[in-house]
């Protein structure tokens, strides 16, 4: 038993940690877990911990179904909003075959792996995510209704913002867990919040939307509330986004540091393979048959382009200096895989490295009053078609993952274009669960 994981031992027992929550994403990043007793642990970090995988949708069959979770010692992080006696603490796991082989659906694994391969060509990616909810209303049983939980728009604040309570409990809880929570705001949405990280390696940075989506949820049900992180859960109001904001770094240096005034080649060079690639990404990035409502609409980017500080455009260059020098990719939605996005983004920005690609001129106008010459997907069926044929996508992901992903998606568009009232039929099957 190396020192580490005796030291996780010995942290286990000494805070009364009795349950332990092993989590891991579907390929669809829904979050999923197990609960084992701490006196278990130990077993789990020598042999993991057994499971049926034919019951998660796109992991297998009745055939194949044994996977096994190997926590990861780094991720050991203990729930607030639990009993502070008898403690519940949480790790996500790596997911492996019987024979010890990586699952190819584990994405978590896939970007560990994607930041290893960069960090061999001397560049490190760091990302700071900016993620949008709603919260709503529950009836007197506890169920979620579509009704906001007040009629705040963009920086209220009390009495219009009821949301702000719920916020710093949301922001106070993330730092409970050891995450750093940046900014937190008021939307432009009624009951529409925001919660921004700072930066960090892409692997944690994905670790930390997953924890704030299970933060999120937790603080408000014990509010009486409902956190959705639907891309459009609100037909006619602001959509909820996902921004990716993305640096490189090689020899100690930001390479988006002064890009406006004096890019450098390979930070030009990524941007340009971000954008060649994000119509075959978008499947991943904007994964609900809703998710294209969203697009095209509230500041919402509905081509392909590029500009300085305009919120418009796919990816804008922020006014920022130093090392908060950064791009933002605006398309995603917070009902993404985060670890497949951030692992395609990455893999973009470094074929265009490869390919030396040239920045197109910037698109320096309002996306929403001039239509882009390159566009975004207009539907789930388009995006999927888009990725199919991607030679990039079908280098960067598993074949057998993205066979489970294609079908699976592909039944989805398809159910929802067959509904009377597509709107409706998207909240009935994703409003509870996502």
């Amino acid at each position: 038993m190396t020192q580490g994981i005796s030291d996780i031992l010995q942290f286990v027992e000494e805070n009364d940690v009795k349950f332990i929550r092993l989590a891991f994403c579907d390929i669809f990043g829904v979050q999923k877990n197990i609960a084992i007793l701490s006196s278990y642990l130990e077993h789990a970090f020598e042999k993991g911990v057994s499971f049926d995988a034919s019951a998660i949708p796109g992991f297998g069959n009745v055939t194949e179904s044994d996977l096994f979770l190997f926590p990861d010692p780094d991720t050991l992080t203990i729930f607030p909003w639990r009993p502070s006696e008898g403690c519940v603490a949480r790790f996500y796991c790596t997911i492996r075959y019987p024979d010890g082989r990586p699952f190819e659906g584990d994405a978590r694994f896939l970007l560990r792996q994607a930041e290893r391969k960069a960090m061999e060509q001397g560049i490190s990616f760091q990302l700071g995510p900016e993620c949008e909810f709603y919260l709503f209303s529950t009836d007197e049983r506890g169920e979620p209704v579509l009704k906001p939980y007040d009629k705040a728009g963009y920086f209220d604040m009390t009495p219009l913002d009821h949301g702000e309570n719920v916020r710093r409990s949301i922001c106070l809880t993330l730092e409970e867990m050891g995450l750093r929570p940046e900014r937190s705001h008021h939307e432009q949405g009624p009951g529409q919040n925001e919660v921004d990280f700072h930066r960090s390696a892409p692997l944690q940075a994905a670790d930390n939307l997953m924890t704030l989506r299970t933060a999120v949820k937790a603080v408000a049900a014990q509010n009486g509330l409902f956190a959705s992180f639907l891309p459009k859960p609100i037909e006619k109001e602001s959509g909820s986004g996902l921004h990716f904001n993305l640096s490189a770094w090689k020899d100690g240096k930001n390479l988006f540091e002064d890009f406006l005034s004096d890019p450098d080649p390979l930070a030009s060079s990524m941007l340009a393979g971000i954008l060649r690639h994000i119509p075959a990404i978008t499947a991943f990035a904007n994964p609900l048959p809703g998710s294209y409502r969203r697009l095209g609409s509230f500041e919402a980017p509905a081509g392909v382009g590029w500009s300085a500080q305009n919120r418009s455009q796919l990816v804008r260059l922020p006014a920022a200096q130093g090392e908060d020098s950064r791009m933002e990719v605006r398309s995603p939605d917070p009902a993404c895989n985060p670890y497949v996005v951030a692992l395609l983004l990455m893999e973009a920005g470094l074929s265009g490295v490869r390919d030396n690609l040239p920045l197109p001129s910037p698109s320096d106008f309002d996306g929403s009053l001039t239509p882009a010459e390159k566009r975004l997907p207009q539907t789930l069926g388009a995006a999927i078609d888009e990725a199919w044929k991607s030679d990039f996508i079908h280098a960067v992901l598993p074949e057998k993952y993205l066979s489970q992903y294609f079908v699976q998606k592909g039944k989805e568009f398809e159910a929802y274009r067959a509904a009377n009232d597509p709107y409706r039929y998207e909240i009935e099957r994703y409003f509870d669960r996502i």
